[in-house]
């Protein structure tokens, strides 16, 4: 608690504060899971302070040329900071700010829990990926879409409360239908972007060994750890990349 403490200091809580979708080229058959690269102990939190910077230097124009390159999205003027509640769990994540700026917010929590820089590389070029690729616009139609079907079902139920119960599971069902799809997505031109910037994507990802597996729930919005570490590794197969010794 006191590194994180120290960590939110010396990050100063800076605040992190027509869309066509991302089509990738095919990938390959996912590759059967390996051994992961060794996370290794987390950082200190000077060293996790300087390593976020820098990657935040470094990855930052990358994404940006190749958001402007793709052609997708709007507004390609990221902004990459830190959550401004110090004690949010481990977490990062994209949204867009009034002006429809993109904004990648980190939670101090995961910046402390990064183990190297290639980790908070491959986290910002998955985030950036969900902007490029337009998942906010694509995800909110799809919400859309899901609760005027689900209106459209209660109406035929004939009540007002069933036309409203019917929107609101619709517009949830339509909002997590594609979630699953959209983070593999974002980890496939995630790994992309990463490789752009120099870092090694495969030794990032290995961060999918430490958190929960959710498994493969129905609705859920992450898919199994497993299978996002099989797609980062397609993803270089089909890139032709390979790890620097």
């Amino acid at each position: 608690m006191k590194s994180k403490a120290v960590l939110a200091a010396a990050l100063g809580l800076s605040g992190c504060i027509s869309t066509a979708p991302y089509a990738p080229a095919p990938l390959p058959a996912p590759m059967p899971a390996e051994q992961p690269y060794a996370s290794g102990p987390a950082m200190s939190p000077d060293q996790a302070v300087n390593t976020f910077i820098a990657v935040r230097n470094r990855i930052e124009p990358v994404v940006e040329r190749a958001c402007r390159e793709r052609g997708a999205a709007q507004n390609c003027d990221f902004q990459i900071g830190v959550a401004d509640d110090p004690n949010l769990p481990p977490n990062a994540f994209q949204t867009l700010d009034k002006a429809g700026r993109p904004v990648i917010a980190f939670t101090v929590a995961l910046i402390a829990d990064a183990r190297n820089a290639d980790e908070i590389a491959f986290v910002m070029g998955h985030e950036a990926a969900h902007h490029i690729a337009g998942h906010i616009p694509r995800q909110q139609a799809n919400a859309q879409m899901g609760a005027v079907l689900g209106a459209a079902l209660g109406a035929a139920l004939g009540s007002d409360q069933s036309v409203q119960m019917g929107q609101q599971i619709g517009g949830s069902y339509g909002a997590r239908r594609y979630a699953k799809d959209y983070e593999l997505e974002a980890d496939a031109l995630g790994t992309e972007l990463t490789v752009m910037a120099g870092y090694n994507p495969e030794r990032g990802a290995a961060f999918f060994t430490r958190i929960p597996d959710p498994g493969n729930a129905f609705l859920g919005t992450h898919p199994p750890n497993a299978q996002r570490l099989a797609t980062v590794r397609a993803t270089l197969a089909w890139m032709g990349w390979v790890a620097p010794s």
